[in-house]
């Protein structure tokens, strides 16, 4: 399973919340969630920080 997926699922978070603090599209964090796209670094660490976990797991 894709890590942002599952730490979507533990938190009850949305992916549609997600792409709200993103600044970017469902579809984008759809993609990086279900591993058609994988986010660059910069955006990585800005998913972990938002989603409060580690970005090294």
């Amino acid at each position: 399973m894709n890590r942002i997926k599952e730490v979507l699922e533990e938190k009850g978070i949305k992916q549609t919340w997600l792409a709200e603090q993103l600044g970017k599209s469902f579809s984008m964090i759809n993609a990086y969630a279900c591993n058609r796209r994988q986010p660059n670094l910069e955006l990585l660490f800005e998913i972990a920080r938002i989603l409060q976990v580690n970005p090294k797991i």
